[in-house]
C-alpha cells in the first residue's frame, strides 16, 4: 500500500482537534487506513540537540485503490466528512467567457492517443506546503495508478505564461527544442534523452518513448513547448509557489479509464483552493476524428444498492435513512428510492472510482458503522471442519520429506512455454497446458503441467549453496480438461531434485521408497508380481532423462478401490483418453479374473536428468529427480 507523509500540525488544524498518537491511530483504524509512524519524538530529540529538523510528520498507509486520500487535502477532507464536520462537496464546472481548447492530432494515435485537461483558478497562490502536496500527489499517482507513467503522465503549468489554443502531437525528436524543467539551456528532444540517462529521477521513464520515431509534445499558440510527456515539462511554464494563481493541467495516456481517474483526482483534490471553492474550469478537447468533449468528466455516477443486502451482510437492522447517513460519512450521497421500497439511490462522486459494485457500498456502510461495533452472533448452521484428504496427504508427505533431510521449495506456478516443454525435451501435444491470453513477459506464459521446471530453476538460483542439494515440492499442476466446468483440472504432485557431484539416482529412488513405506504401500519389485496392492518401477525411455537411466513409477491399487485419475501425460501415447480407457477397463467386473497388473497405473517417473535439460536450466552438476502423482495414493 502507498504511504503518504503529511504535516501533523496542519492535518490536526484541518480536523479542528489535537489528537494523541493513540487517539489518531484509532481514528485511522476506524476509517480503514493505518498510522505507520509519528515522527514527533524524533523531531523533539533532534531539536534538543540543536539539529535542524522538519516539523513533526505523520506517515499513513493508504489503501491502493483510494486515490482520493493520497494527499493532505484529500485525507483531511475525507476525515472531516467521516467525523461529520462537513458534508461531501459538490464539484462543478465553471462557464468561462473564453474556454481553453486543446487540439489532439492523429500523429499521437500509435503512442499516447488520449488527452485530458483542466484549469484551476486559485483564490491565492499556493504556499510552499500546498505546492509540495500538489507535486507529491502527482508522484504518488505516477507510481501507483499510472504505473510509472506508462499508462498516464501528468503535467502542470502556469497558465499565465502560455496562451491557448494548445496542440498535442507527435514530432521528430530532432525538431523538438526547448529548455526542460529546472534548466535554462535549450536542447533538442534527442539530446535530452542522452542527458537524462544519468538523471536518477527521469532515466526510468526514458524507455517509454526512446525508440519511437516521433515523440509526444504539447505546444501553445505561440509554438512554446509546455511539456514532452511522459518525460518532462518546460521550464517556461514552471509553477512557482507564492506566485502562480492559474494552473493548467495536462494529462496524456494510453488508457482512457485511468486518464479520467487521474485528471479528476488532480483537479478535485485542489479545487478547494479555487476562487469559488470546488469549481473547476473545463477545457475543450478536440479529437482527431472531429469529435470534441469537455474535460474533466466530474459528473457523479448514479447506482443503486439494496438496504436488505447491506443489513444481511453486516448483521444489522438499520433503516434506509440510517444507511444513507452512514454512506454520507464515506463521501457518498444516498437517498431512499421513490420507486423501490428496498433500494437506495446512490451518487458516487468522481473522487471515488474504487466504488465498483454494491458490495463496495456495503463495505463503506460497515466502515462508517464501525467494524468493532458490528453485532457478533453464532452461525445459524453447524459444521465440522476438516482438511481435504488430498491436503492432509500432502502435509504428511511434506513432513516426511523434510524429516528425511530434504528442503522444501515454493516456486511460482507460472513459467514460460519453453521451460514447461522444450527445455525438458518434452513435446507440446496442444490443448494440454493452460496458456495466459496476454502474458506480461515470456517468463510467465503457461500454468505449469510439471513441478520439475520450478525445481530446476530453484536449483539454478541457489548454485552457491553447498552440495549436495536436496529440494522438493508438493503442490498442484494444471492441465486442460474440456469435461471440467472450468475447462481445466488441478492435480497434486510431489517432485524432488537431488544435485551433487554424482547423479545420485539411488537417493531419489530412496526418497520414493521412504514415502511409499510411510504410506503403507508395499514394493512389488516388478510388473509380473501377483500382489494385489503396491508399487514398482519399470525402465522406460523418457527424453527428459538419460537413456537407460529412467523409470516410470507404477501403482497398483487395491481391487476394491477405484483410484483418482493421475495427471494426463503430454506424451500422445498416454493421452487422457488412453488413461480413462485404462481406468474403465480395470473397473469392469471381468478384469477381476485377469492378472493383477491390469489395474496398474503410471503415476510418475524418476531418473538422471539429460545433460541438455541441465544445460537449458544453466546447471553444471548432475541431477536426479522423481515426480509422482499424489491423488491416486489416497
Amino acid at each position: 500500500m502507498p504511504t503518504i507523509t503529511v504535516d501533523k500540525a496542519e492535518l490536526y488544524r484541518r480536523l479542528e482537534k489535537e489528537y494523541t498518537t493513540q487517539a489518531f491511530d484509532e481514528l485511522c483504524f476506524d476509517f480503514g487506513i493505518e498510522l505507520d509512524e509519528d515522527t514527533t519524538t524524533e523531531v523533539e530529540e533532534a531539536r534538543a540537540k540543536g539539529l535542524p529538523t522538519p516539523p513533526p510528520q505523520l506517515k499513513i498507509e493508504i489503501p491502493a485503490n483510494r486515490y482520493d486520500i493520497l494527499c493532505l487535502e484529500g485525507l483531511a477532507r475525507a476525515l472531516r466528512i467521516f467525523l461529520q464536520l462537513e458534508t461531501p462537496p459538490t464539484f462543478t464546472l465553471s462557464a468561462p467567457a473564453q474556454i481553453q481548447e486543446v487540439f489532439v492530432e492523429s500523429s499521437t494515435s500509435p503512442l499516447r492517443p488520449y488527452f485530458a485537461s483542466a484549469v484551476l483558478r486559485l483564490a491565492r497562490p499556493m504556499n510552499q506546503l500546498e505546492y509540495e502536496s500538489f507535486i507529491d500527489l502527482q508522484d504518488k499517482l505516477h507510481q501507483n495508478l499510472c504505473r510509472m507513467r506508462r499508462f498516464v503522465a501528468i503535467g502542470t503549468h502556469d497558465l499565465d505564461t502560455i496562451k491557448g489554443p494548445f496542440r498535442y502531437m507527435c514530432k521528430d525528436p530532432k525538431e523538438i527544442k526547448f529548455a526542460p524543467l529546472n534548466r535554462d539551456t535549450e536542447h533538442t528532444a534527442e539530446e535530452l534523452m542522452t542527458i537524462f540517462e544519468t538523471d536518477r529521477h527521469l532515466n526510468k521513464y526514458l524507455h517509454i518513448i526512446k525508440d519511437a520515431p516521433a515523440y509526444p509534445i504539447i505546444y501553445d499558440s505561440n509554438d512554446q513547448v509546455l511539456s514532452m510527456p511522459p518525460i518532462i515539462n518546460s521550464q517556461h511554464s514552471k509553477i512557482v509557489p507564492g506566485k502562480t494563481r492559474n494552473i493548467f493541467i495536462d494529462t496524456t495516456a494510453t488508457d482512457k479509464t485511468k486518464l479520467d481517474i487521474v485528471i479528476n483526482m488532480i483537479a478535485t483534490m485542489f479545487a478547494e483552493y479555487t476562487e469559488i471553492p470546488f469549481t473547476i474550469e473545463p477545457v475543450k478537447i478536440h479529437m482527431p476524428d472531429g469529435t470534441s468533449h469537455l474535460s474533466p468528466p466530474i459528473a457523479p455516477r448514479l447506482t443503486t444498492a439494496s438496504s436488505s443486502y447491506i443489513n444481511a451482510a453486516t448483521g444489522l437492522k438499520l433503516s434506509k435513512e440510517e444507511i444513507c447517513t452512514l454512506l454520507t460519512r464515506m463521501s457518498l450521497t444516498a437517498k431512499p428510492s421513490a420507486t423501490d421500497a428496498d433500494a437506495l439511490e446512490v451518487e458516487v462522486p468522481c473522487t471515488r472510482p474504487d466504488i465498483l459494485h454494491e458490495c463496495d457500498i456495503m463495505e463503506d456502510a460497515a466502515i462508517a458503522y464501525g467494524f468493532n461495533n458490528l453485532p457478533q452472533s453464532m452461525p445459524t448452521t453447524n459444521t465440522v471442519a476438516k482438511a481435504f484428504p488430498v491436503n492432509k496427504l500432502g502435509d504428511v508427505i511434506r513432513k516426511e520429506c523434510a524429516m528425511a533431510g530434504w528442503i522444501e521449495a515454493l516456486p511460482l506456478i507460472l513459467c514460460s512455454h519453453d521451460e514447461n516443454f522444450a527445455w525438458l525435451n518434452r513435446p507440446d501435444p496442444g490443448h494440454y497446458a493452460v496458456h495466459l491470453a496476454n502474458p506480461k513477459s515470456t517468463e510467465y506464459q503457461v500454468v505449469r503441467t510439471s513441478l520439475l521446471p520450478g525445481m530446476l530453476k530453484t536449483a539454478r538460483e541457489n548454485k552457491a549453496l553447498p552440495l549436495p542439494m536436496k529440494i522438493f515440492e508438493v503442490s498442484d499442476v494444471t492441465v486442460q480438461d474440456s469435461t471440467a466446468e472450468r475447462q481445466a483440472r488441478n492435480y497434486r504432485r510431489l517432485c524432488a531434485v537431488y544435485m551433487d557431484r554424482k547423479a545420485g539416482f539411488e537417493v531419489a529412488h530412496g526418497l520414493l521408497d521412504r514415502i511409499m513405506q510411510i504410506l503403507g504401500v508395499p514394493l512389488l519389485e516388478k510388473k509380473e508380481n501377483e500382489g494385489n496392492y503396491g508399487y514398482y518401477i519399470s525402465s522406460a525411455e523418457d527424453p527428459t532423462y538419460l537413456p537407460g537411466r529412467a523409470a516410470h513409477v507404477f501403482y497398483r491399487p487395491k481391487p476394491s478401490v477405484t483410484p483418482t485419475e493421475p495427471t494426463p501425460s503430454s506424451n500422445p501415447s498416454s493421452s487422457p483418453l488412453h488413461t480413462i480407457a485404462s481406468s474403465l477397463k480395470s473397473a469392469l467386473p471381468s478384469s477381476a479374473a485377469g492378472t493383477a497388473w491390469e489395474r496398474d497405473i503410471n503415476i510418475g517417473s524418476l531418473g538422471i536428468l539429460h545433460p541438455t535439460v541441465l544445460n537449458n536450466f544453466e546447471l553444471v552438476r548432475p541431477c536426479s529427480s522423481v515426480e509422482i502423482d499424489v491423488d491416486p495414493l489416497l
